[in-house]
């Protein structure tokens, strides 16, 4: 197998990943909602992985943002998430 075909086939899989972490998203927070907090057990209970992202942001009060495409979700605690759409 050469490189090139190999680095195509782990863009496909990370992809798939992140296009159906941003599905979950969107299910949860539905089409007209910015932002709406939930436990974390739903997004686990969903399959949800949470080691991928598209981006991060830490605001001014150390809070860190996991960005998937145009949305982020913020832990609160072990058992609550904020998911928010970007504006």
């Amino acid at each position: 197998m050469n490189l090139r075909r190999v680095t195509r086939i782990s863009a496909v899989q990370i992809d798939r990943i992140l296009h159906r972490n941003r599905s979950i998203l969107l299910e949860l927070l539905g089409k007209n909602r910015i932002q709406k907090k939930i436990p974390r057990l739903i997004l686990a209970n969903k399959n949800f992985k949470f080691n991928y992202l598209t981006h991060f942001h830490v605001n001014s009060k150390g809070k860190m943002y996991h960005y998937i495409y145009d949305f982020a979700w913020v832990s609160f605690s072990d058992d609550e998430v904020l998911i928010l759409r970007k504006r």
